[in-house]
């Protein structure tokens, strides 16, 4: 199947938690803005100019009972006990990785925080 035409089922079949999850960031993302969309085998990433968020599955990779992480690029570091841990991959980026349990995670203070990363992201 070629990567354009994946879907967040394709990433999260099996794991509805995760897909449900993962419809509640597109939804969210919805709400501040237009932004592109792209589903490959590991994640799911939404684009302005750049990318800013990013949900992916950690059990593909560890041994994880979380059923969705979501990764937000942001021009700071953030300060929060919600964030499980943070990259600094380049000198403007830090990636802050969240752990989801379940689409109510997705609320009012991650939404302020992809509505940062939103207006960076151009």
């Amino acid at each position: 199947m070629d990567e354009r035409e994946r879907g967040p089922e394709d990433l999260f079949a099996g794991f509805p938690e995760g897909l449900a999850i993962c419809h509640a960031a597109e939804a969210a993302i919805a709400g501040i803005g237009e932004a592109s969309m792209t589903v490959t085998k590991s994640q799911i990433a939404f684009r302005r100019s750049r990318g800013f968020a990013y949900v992916w599955r950690p059990g593909q990779y560890i041994d994880s009972d979380v059923p969705a992480v979501l990764s937000i690029a942001l021009p700071r570091e953030i300060g929060s006990a919600r964030v499980k841990e943070v990259a600094h991959p380049s000198a403007t980026v830090w990636m802050h990785h969240i752990e989801l349990h379940g689409p109510g995670d997705v609320d009012a203070e991650v939404l302020r925080w992809l509505a940062e990363a939103y207006a960076g992201a151009i």
